[in-house]
């Protein structure tokens, strides 16, 4: 054995281990050739162990072994890994590959599963872990041993970091991860306490300067701020760079720069994560990262010491497990979880004054973070900085350009290139590409970030083949691990080969970990988490053992907002992205290889996932939700899910509160550019990285765009001016809340004018100063389409202001400009044409008429609280003096003082001011009120003054210019006919001065009433809230008649007594305007007013809508009602003696009103005997107001006091009224006692006083205490009572002992001709009384009296001995149908006839035969039967007394009835009681086959031989029961009236009916309405009427037969010669049908009434029938008979000077302008129904005339047409001549505030109208409740109010 082989020997235990000494041997010679190779895996296969510290070996093949002897020593899964590597990455012989792989690459002796771990003879190369430092013993060192072992151990701090986080030298060939090329990101500060400056916001980290030399990275820390944060948590998503830039704080740290911190520990959360037992404070910084050699109590306790100078760096807080909470303690010796450390370092309750530093992704931090945590958001890369990484990337020169130049040209490729992540992939797979494609080409195979990873797959493959098993390895671990939350991994978990090309291509990286049981062991993680997540979705793809549910369950939406505080990590943020770019066509022959299947199947898989994202674009989502599916959707390439996607999208898209990268809005604009519909994108407190805006550039489907954010500084400014003038379509820009400076205001204020359709601008709450302010608003001019520009929220002086409303005054477009405080607003109107006029040079004419357009417009200004001042206000006043005519100037808030108002006030009249001034809280005194009074003396477009100094209000409001007068004017010109003439300048309006709480006492209204008497024209004057009293009124009173006539004076609260009252009534007879006086004494409102009739009492006080105020002159002069209301106030009898005395001047007519809280008696006989001195009075109220129980007395003896009283109505004792009469005329009185609490004493002596009254016509004596024993008492004195009307005890407790009383009285009261009593719930009783020389016939109405069995004999005989009374109504009292019976048969009168009606349930029920039956029982003869089963209803008429038929007339009828039935009884008695009736009626009643009714109604009509009338109306009839009540009528010889409308009858049934009908030649009524009659039977029935010569009525509406059966009829009708009512509504005649009528009615000279509505007549068939006309026609009804204006005219000629006419109805048809007119007029017309006939203002003119020539006229239909405010006003002239008028219908018409009015006047003329109804018409709300309060008789509802009849008539 030579030395080389006893070397080789000696160094080979391996070796000789295995018995491979060979391949031992070739091994080690060829790694020692590879010594660099080598130290790479020993770092990626090792990396705790310490190769630099150990002794270097004697020669390089010692080395090499050592170093085997160390990888083997980890383990067989490292060993077999690393023999992989050779054989992957070396040139290895083929002969020498299978032996290796074979031997080393497989299971071998050393076993399976063996735990890699360090071996025993490797621990001294190795960190050696320090024990508990918790449970070491204590050693004592001195002070400077102390300092040396501090010492040291800091060193070894500064070497470890150096070792971990020091550069790497990138050579040519290295993959991902292993370049360690750097470029810092950019951030960005989100808290106010961030030392960085403010004015930008953004810092760049270490950016490099030209000397290359790193900026301090202590701009991270505020080392100034003794008391600042101290924990700083940097923010950003995946990819951005935040571990690289923690290891980067740790390798600058280690470098010396950051020489603040003595000492530095970086933690990462991913291996914290592994560590599940309770840790002290030193054991996490000695046992978990770096322990000292030597003395680790004294190295702690020096770090407690400097806690200020110690950083702790936590990478990965997303990554933690378990939940942090803010609530766990500590104690500083303790021990906890890992995140409970975290948290007391974060608190400061552990190591109190140190530093930490946290990164994380975005999302809701966890509570144990202090809310003074200073946050850096994280944003990658910009343009430059990624410029600057490719061009260090690519150092030669040619690659560089030709990098850049590839990069430059491809938007979508810079945005991946934004993550810094991204873009260190797309600069490995460009320096693969470059070299084999032509320039240009090499971009488009990276479209999306997908295929970017998947081209880096590519780059590492083999050229020609793809490592699929390797790549599908690796994914199969991948997804395990997302699927459990694991992100490290062990040597176990990647099989050798796996784990080698992993470790060949930088695709995993290792480092070492701590366990709980305090080893370290060597652990594996993917290079990023999002290589992961790819690798993961590799294998969903393309694995065939993943089937497609599995698949298609991970591709969801992940929300941004969720709390990490699962024990499970979500780590596959990113996976369904990947899974999305998977599904594009152009990854499918990727996937095809990798899957080794073919397209189809792989098609499917991308087709599934597809279905997915089709199913989540058209779902609502948040904002998160909506930014990840841009990207699912971006990454598929797919233009028909982008496009669903797109449309799918609101309108309004807001984003709110999370994060947004350049890559999100780029993904986002992608899309867009899919959608046709405009959207609104509304960011609100996102994080936005600076430069995103650049991502929006030439999106034109943007219509708003809106950002709100702290964080948008000068560089976000600067990147959204470059992108605004790309977006052709955006209308709205806001920018709030942002830290923009004069910088990035002059970026935008350069970009704006190249926005030309932009309309709105919001700049608000962005702290601008007065230059960026001004420089914003001087771009005013050149945005043409501007609407608003908002720049509130801004900080500016007064001088600004100034120059802000030169632009408005300036610019033509400025309409409104509003500022106050810190609000400032521009509202714009664009000019017409603008669009066209930007495309084409300017016109001279079209310049002149947009110049005609901006001196039309009117400037608002809204300057309050900007502190302007008496200079200022000169200033002002100069510049609105150039300007154009102002709407509104508001003022307020100001300190313009006395002087200034004045100024103001003087110059209202010039600055030509339409609306208001507002000089509110400006500072105004008492003296200075009269300086403006004065100064607006010249002001003649003053409409209302308001100051109240208490309040700080003072405005000024304006009437319009007189142009604008003459404008409203004419739309009023159709009331010049009716106005009395008018000179052609209009009158000025009445002004409206109110000078509330200011504090005028009497010495200061002479000066006061001096300023006003000068203005001129006052209307309304207001001096509430003064301090006058009664000397002041008192003088005001005197100084009126100076002023003029007002329309009101307010004098409230000014402590005013009742003398004062009494002062101010004398004006109403000293001044002609004072009509109204309104006192309430104890709550001081005291109101004189004019004539509340005129146009502004009507409109609530507004003459806009009536600018004319004269009287119409065909209304005529009439006097003015006057009105004292007195309330509050405690009437003594004096006090109303000298009251009434001033009224006895007051001219008339006069209403009073007095309340107060009680009213003695003495005081109440002191009014009433003042009365009659009172002959001007026509209404005295007293309410509320307390009387006592003798007021009832006292009131009904004023009829004897003052014979010219009408009516007394007393309530409650707390309401009284009294009517009285213009002169003493003999109508009838009325008198009411309503609840006065009347009882049985009260009777007699109020019947006494009434007595006295000869003409009383009404008593009201209900809701009293009467009783049975007041009725009695009532009943008895009730002669002496000269009552002509009704008397009404409704609700007085009475009972049936009552109505016995009443029943035993009636005898005994002849006059009385209706009582009606109902005892239940409602409580009626009435009794209603004839007048002098009537015949006495009484009615009786009983209900619901409860009558029982007993009760009718008693009944029976009080009806009989009631000699006057004609009918009995019975209504629900009980009565049965025996009782019934009972009744029938012992009542019995002397003589006369008798009507009873009984109403009861059971009617309905009981049956035809069994009434029958009942009504044979009576003891008089029965001439009427009436029965009607739904109504419950039946009606007998009885004669008395009873006349007994001759008995051979009852055998004759007899002999034709079948008295063998079971009915024959029934026959018998029935035709001794009917012998003479003559009317049966039966309505609503069913006569099927099997009913008995049918066959006795046949009997009884057999023997009826007196029978004129029978009716069978609204019922159901079977052909069988037909057939037999055919057989009874045919024997009816003397029928005069036969009725079977709305009776429902078959076919066999009406032939049936008309068979029955031939014979009758004596029927004077046929009504056949509604029974549908056919062509067969129509004949039968013609061939009938033939006969029946004595015919005046017949009736065949709704039978639809036709122009061929109307032909036949008319025929028939040829022979009527007594016809005198034909209706045939509803029949579907038309033209032919039409004609033939209208020639057969010609010759019907006697018809009377005609209706031959709803059917197509024509205009034809109306001049046929007007030119033969019945001259007696009544009724007219031709509703929509589609008649035009020929033919309306046509009937209205033919109708004028019928003297019979009562009722024309033309509803319905188009007449226009062929209304009707009479010239002749219409004497007996009642009622015109014109509704929905298409009437305008043109055509009312004539109508209205006509109207008058028919005095009859009680109701007018006119609803539904196009009558405006000249019709009304034509309306409105001819109310008061129509005295029997009682009902206008206008609804639906056009008429508005101004025609109401007009309609108001009208029936103030002492019309009789009872309603007009106007619901829908241009009229609002408001003003309709004001002219309904002012004129009941206006209804304005939808339901109509029909008028109520008085009760009994």
């Amino acid at each position: 054995m030579n030395q080389e082989t006893r070397a080789s020997s000696s160094w080979d235990p391996i070796g000789l281990q295995l018995g491979t000494r060979n391949l031992w041997s070739w091994l080690m010679r060829l790694l020692s050739t590879q010594p660099e190779w080598l130290s790479t895996k020993m770092k990626f296969f090792l990396p705790n162990v310490e190769l630099d510290s150990r002794d270097e070996a004697p020669n390089p093949e010692q080395r090499v072994v050592l170093q085997l002897q160390m990888l083997h020593a980890q383990g067989q899964a490292t060993w077999k890994s690393f023999i992989h590597c050779v054989c992957m990455e070396l040139e290895v012989p083929l002969d020498l590959e299978v032996p290796l792989l074979s031997t080393w690459g497989q299971e071998d002796e050393l076993g399976t599963g063996e735990k890699p771990r360090l071996g025993p003879q490797l621990q001294h190369g190795l960190k050696r872990p320090h024990q508990d430092c918790g449970s070491s013993p204590r050693r004592k060192h001195c002070r400077k041993q102390q300092q040396e072992l501090t010492r040291k151990y800091l060193q070894l701090l500064r070497t470890s970091a150096q070792r971990h986080c020091g550069d790497g030298v990138p050579k040519p060939g290295q993959t991902f991860g292993a370049h360690q090329l750097y470029v810092p990101p950019i951030l960005q500060w989100s808290r106010a306490t961030a030392p960085l400056d403010p004015r930008e916001g953004a810092v760049l980290g270490d950016l490099k300067t030209e000397d290359s030399t790193d900026v301090s990275l202590q701009d991270l820390f505020n080392f100034k701020a003794p008391k600042g944060p101290r924990v700083t948590v940097l923010l950003g998503k995946a990819g951005m760079g935040k571990s690289t830039l923690a290891r980067r704080l740790c390798q600058k740290w280690a470098e010396g720069q950051l020489d603040h911190f003595q000492a530095l520990f970086l933690f990462e959360f991913r291996q914290l994560n592994l560590i599940t037992r309770f840790l002290t404070l030193p054991q996490l910084l000695f046992d978990l990262y770096l322990s000292p050699e030597a003395g680790p109590e004294a190295v702690f306790q020096y770090l407690k010491e400097n806690a200020n100078r110690v950083l702790l760096i936590f990478d990965g807080l997303d990554e933690a497990i378990y939940p942090c909470s803010s609530k766990d303690t500590l104690d500083p010796n303790g021990s906890g979880p890992v995140l409970t450390l975290f948290s007391a370092l974060c608190r400061g309750t552990l190591l109190p004054g140190c530093w930490v530093m946290v990164t994380s992704r975005p999302g809701k931090l966890p509570a144990c973070l202090p809310t003074e945590a200073a946050m850096v958001h994280m944003w990658g890369f910009d343009g430059l900085r990624v410029e600057e990484y490719v061009s260090h990337f690519f150092s030669e020169q040619p690659a560089q350009e030709v990098a850049l130049a590839e990069l430059q040209g491809n938007g979508h490729l810079q945005s991946l290139c934004a993550v810094p992540a991204l873009c260190q992939v797309t600069c490995l797979c460009l320096r693969h590409l470059l070299s084999g494609n032509a320039p240009g080409q090499s971009v488009a195979l990276l479209p999306t970030v997908t295929q970017l990873y998947m081209q880096m797959v590519l780059t590492l493959s083999p050229p020609g083949s793809l490592p699929a098993k390797s790549l599908l390895g690796l994914g199969e671990v991948a997804l395990r691990g997302l699927e459990v939350g694991k992100v490290i991994f062990s040597a176990g978990d990647f099989p050798p080969a796996i784990m080698a090309f992993g470790a060949t291509h930088s695709l995993l990286t290792s480092f070492c970990i701590h366990t709980d049981s305090g080893h370290r062991e060597i652990g594996y993680a993917f290079a990023h988490l999002n290589l992961q997540e790819f690798f993961a979705a590799l294998h969903l793809m393309a694995s065939p053992s993943v089937d497609k549910d599995i698949l298609t369950s991970h591709v969801t939406l992940n929300s941004h907002w969720v709390l990490r505080t699962r024990t499970r990590l979500n780590l596959s943020d990113h996976l369904p992205t990947f899974l999305a770019g998977l599904a594009s066509p152009t990854c499918r022959p990727f996937l095809r290889h990798l899957a080794q299947r073919n397209e189809a199947w792989v098609g499917a898989r991308q087709a599934a996932v597809l279905q997915v994202l089709r199913k989540l674009a058209t779902r609502k989502l948040t904002g998160p939700k909506v930014v990840e599916l841009c990207h699912y959707v971006a990454e598929t390439q797919e233009s028909e899910l982008a496009s669903l996607t797109a449309q799918s999208l609101p309108y309004q898209l807001p984003f709110h509160n999370f994060p947004l990268t350049y890559r999100d809005l780029s993904a986002l604009t992608s899309i867009l550019e899919h959608r046709a519909d405009p959207i609104h994108l509304d960011f609100g407190g996102c994080p936005l990285e600076p430069h995103c805006p650049e991502a929006l550039a030439g999106c034109g489907q943007v219509e708003t765009l809106s950002f709100k954010s702290r964080k948008c500084g000068d560089a976000f400014a600067e990147a959204l001016s470059r992108s605004l003038p790309t977006m052709g379509n955006l209308k709205t820009l806001g920018l709030a809340g942002s830290k923009i400076t004069a910088q990035g205001v002059s970026l935008l204020v350069q970009a704006l004018p190249l926005c030309l359709q932009l309309e709105e601008v919001r700049f608000q709450d962005n702290q601008l100063k007065d230059r960026e302010v001004l420089s914003i608003a001087e771009v005013l001019p050149r945005l043409p389409r501007l609407r608003k520009l908002d720049l509130s929220r801004s900080s500016f002086s007064t001088s600004t202001v100034l120059s802000l409303v030169k632009v408005a005054v300036l610019c033509p477009t400025v309409r409104v400009l509003q500022v106050r405080e810190t609000d400032l607003i521009f509202l714009l109107s664009p000019l017409e044409d603008t669009a066209a006029e930007l495309q084409r040079a300017p016109d001279p004419q079209e310049t002149d008429g947009q110049r005609k357009e901006a001196e039309d417009r009117r400037l608002t200004l809204r300057l309050q609280k900007c502190q302007l001042r008496v200079h200022n206000a000169e200033a002002l006043i100069a510049l609105l003096l150039e300007g154009p005519p102002l709407e509104e100037v508001d003022l307020s808030g100001n300190q313009l003082e006395d002087e200034g108002c004045r100024l103001l006030a003087e110059a209202a009249s010039r600055l030509h001011i339409a609306r208001k001034l507002d000089l509110s809280d400006s500072g105004l005194s008492v003296d200075g009120v009269s300086c403006v009074l004065s100064a607006l003396s010249t002001c003649q477009a003053l409409e209302t003054l308001h100051i109240s100094l208490l309040h700080r209000t003072a405005v000024l409001t304006f009437t319009r210019e007189l142009e604008e007068q003459r404008g409203t004017q004419e739309r009023a010109a159709f009331l010049d006919n009716l106005m009395s003439p008018l000179s052609c300048e209009l009158p000025p309006s009445s002004r409206r001065i109110r000078l509330t709480h200011c504090g005028f006492q009497t010495k200061h209204l002479e000066q006061l009433c001096r300023a006003l008497g000068g203005s001129g024209h006052l209307g309304h004057l207001d001096f509430s809230g003064n301090s006058l009293g009664d000397e002041g009124v008192t003088l005001l009173a005197q100084l009126l008649p100076g002023l003029g006539p007002l329309q009101s004076l307010n004098l409230s609260e000014n402590g005013v007594s009742l003398s004062a009252v009494c002062c101010l009534s004398q004006c109403m007879s000293a001044l002609q305007w004072a009509a109204h006086l309104d006192v309430s004494l104890e709550s001081q409102q005291i109101l004189l007013q004019g004539d509340k009739r005129g146009r502004d009492g009507w409109m609530g006080g507004s003459s806009a809508e009536f600018p004319a105020r004269a009287h119409f002159s065909g209304f005529g002069q009439r006097s003015i009602p006057r009105s004292f209301c007195l309330k509050e106030c405690q009437l003594e009898p004096l006090s109303l003696t000298s009251l009434c005395a001033t009224l006895e001047q007051c001219p008339g007519p006069l209403e009073v009103q007095l309340s107060c809280e009680t009213l003695s008696d003495q005081s109440l006989e002191t009014l009433l005997q003042c009365l009659p001195r009172l002959p001007q009075l026509r209404l005295l109220q007293l309410s509320p107001m307390g009387l006592s129980p003798r007021s009832p007395l006292l009131l009904a003896d004023v009829f004897s006091l003052c014979p010219r009283v009408q009516k007394v109505d007393l309530r409650s004792l707390t309401h009284a009224t009294l009517h009285f009469r213009p002169s003493e005329d003999k109508e009838g009185v009325s008198c009411g006692f309503r609840s006065c609490s009347l009882s049985l004493e009260h009777v007699e002596p109020l019947c006494c006083l009434l007595s006295k009254c000869d003409n009383l016509s009404q008593l009201d004596l209900a809701e009293n205490l009467l009783g049975d024993d007041g009725l009695r008492c009532l009943l008895e004195h009730l002669p002496q009572v000269p009552i002509s009307g009704s008397l009404d005890l409704s609700l007085n407790g009475i009972s049936r002992e009552g109505v016995w009383q009443l029943l035993e009285t009636l005898p005994f009261h002849p006059r009385v001709r209706e009582a009606s009593v109902n005892l239940g719930s409602a409580q009626d009783f009435w009794i209603h009384f004839s007048k002098p020389g009537e015949t006495p016939r009484t009615t009786l109405r009983l209900s619901e009296c409860s009558f029982g069995p007993e009760h009718v004999p008693r009944l029976a005989t009080s009806l009989s001995q009631a000699l006057q009374l004609t009918e009995i109504t019975l209504t629900r009292c009980s009565l049965g149908l025996e009782q019934l019976t009972l009744l029938l048969s012992r009542m019995r009168p002397p003589a006369g006839h008798l009507c009873l009606r009984v109403e009861e349930p059971w009617v309905g029920r009981a049956g035809v035969p069994a009434l029958l039956e009942a009504c044979a029982q009576a003891s008089g003869n029965v001439t009427e039967i009436s029965i009607s089963e739904t109504q419950q209803r039946l009606c007998v008429q009885l004669d008395f007394p009873r006349q007994e038929e001759n008995p051979e007339a009852v055998a004759f009828r007899l002999a034709h009835c079948d008295l063998g039935t079971h009915h024959s009884l029934l026959v018998t008695r029935l035709m001794e009681t009917c012998a003479r009736l003559r009317l049966l009626s039966l309505s609503q009643v069913n006569l099927p086959d099997t009913s008995d009714a049918s066959c006795l109604l046949q009997r009884l009509l057999l023997a009826l031989s007196e029978l004129r009338s029978f009716r069978l109306t609204s019922s159901c009839v079977s052909p069988e029961s037909l057939v037999h009540l055919a057989a009874g009528l045919g024997h009816c010889h003397h029928l005069e009236e036969l009725d079977f409308s709305n009776t429902w009858l078959s076919e066999e049934g009406t032939r049936t009916l008309m068979g029955a009908l031939q014979g009758k030649c004596r029927l004077r009524r046929l009504d056949l309405s509604q029974l549908l009659l056919g062509g067969s039977t129509l004949a039968m029935l013609t061939q009938g009427l033939s006969h029946m010569t004595l015919l005046q009525s017949l009736r065949l509406s709704g039978n639809s037969i036709g122009d061929v059966g109307c032909c036949h009829l008319s025929e028939a009708l040829r022979a009527a010669a007594s016809l005198e009512e034909l209706g045939l509504s509803a029949n579907g005649i038309g033209l032919a049908g039409g004609a033939q009528l209208a020639k057969s009615l010609a010759l019907c000279r006697k018809l009377e009434e005609l209706g031959l509505g709803f059917n197509a007549l024509g205009d034809p068939t109306a001049l046929g029938l007007a030119e033969g006309l019945p001259r007696h026609l009544r009724v007219l009804h031709l509703p929509s008979s589609h008649l035009g204006p020929e033919g309306a005219l046509s009937l209205g000629r033919a109708l004028d000077g019928c003297p019979h006419v009562k009722e024309i109805s033309l509803a319905e048809n188009s007449l226009a302008k062929g209304v009707p007119h009479f010239c002749k007029g219409l004497p007996q017309l009642q009622r015109i129904d014109l509704a929905s006939c298409d009437i305008d203002n043109q055509a009312a003119k004539g109508l209205a005339a006509s109207f008058t020539l028919c005095p009859a006229l009680e109701e007018i239909l006119l609803s539904w047409n196009l009558l405006g405010d000249e019709a009304a006003a034509e309306l409105a002239q001819v109310l008061p001549r129509m005295g029997r008028l009682k009902r206008v219908d206008l609804e639906k018409n056009r008429i508005t505030a101004c025609g109401a009015w007009l309609l108001a006047e009208g029936l103030a003329q002492g019309s009789a109208i009872q309603v007009i109804r106007l619901w829908n018409n241009p009229i609002p709300p408001g003003v309709a409740q004001r002219l309904q309060s002012q004129e009941p008789r206006l209804d304005f509802a939808f339901f109509d109010k029909q008028p109520q009849t008085p009760r009994g008539t």
